[in-house]
């Protein structure tokens, strides 16, 4: 992705000249909180119905699991593609290259609620054909808090100072990303598929390569 300008500041780029789509591209870090918690509780409270204590456990661990290389793969290979018609220029750039112009806007560092629950329903009609009627009342709010927590910790490394080694560690790990070597470490929430794939590159390899 070539970096043509990169804003150190927490400011925005408009993105459309109607002031009434432009509202939806600007979300506040605790929107997704108050979407998706509510979801994440009731497909809990379904599923202790629905299945016993080790069925529970492990199919959120896979929900989770599979967030970690479901937010790798969109990344890597959907926000990172980089297209060569115009049309797909101006679309890439509404989906992630102004978040990567733009890394410190608070209002553009979560996923909006527009994009993400038609994704979530997508990803929840796949979930269901491929797992059954009961094992997705766990396994998707495994997913979705995998969702969660990305956003979140995508917010806290570009607005907090992290004073937890491990966090500061993660934080360094997606800073790689923006302003080194935006084509290794794609991980964010973790950087366990980057380590899978080959695409983990670390502070020592960043500055050989400089």
């Amino acid at each position: 992705m070539a970096k043509n300008y990169v804003s150190n500041k927490d400011e925005s780029a408009r993105l459309f000249q109607s002031d009434f789509l432009e509202l939806f591209t600007h979300v506040h870090p605790t929107i997704p909180l108050m979407v998706y918690v509510p979801v994440i509780s009731y497909f809990m409270y379904r599923a202790w119905g629905v299945l016993n204590g080790g069925e529970i456990v492990l199919a959120f661990l896979g929900g989770l699991l599979v967030w970690t290389l479901t937010e790798y793969l969109l990344h890597r290979f959907v926000f990172h593609y980089e297209p060569t018609t115009n049309w797909g220029k101006q679309l890439h750039f509404l989906m992630h290259g102004v978040h990567h112009d733009y890394p410190n806007d608070s209002l553009r560092l979560v996923m909006p609620p527009v994009v993400s629950l038609p994704l979530a329903l997508l990803f929840y009609g796949l979930f269901k054909v491929l797992l059954g009627d009961m094992l997705i009342w766990s396994f998707f709010p495994g997913f979705l808090l995998g969702y969660l927590w990305y956003d979140m910790l995508h917010y806290a490394t570009h607005h907090f100072a992290m004073k937890n080694q491990v966090a500061l560690w993660v934080k360094q790990h997606h800073m790689r990303h923006h302003y080194q070597t935006d084509d290794f470490n794609y991980g964010v929430s973790s950087p366990l598929w980057d380590f899978v794939f080959g695409t983990y590159q670390s502070k020592k390899q960043t500055v050989a390569e400089s």
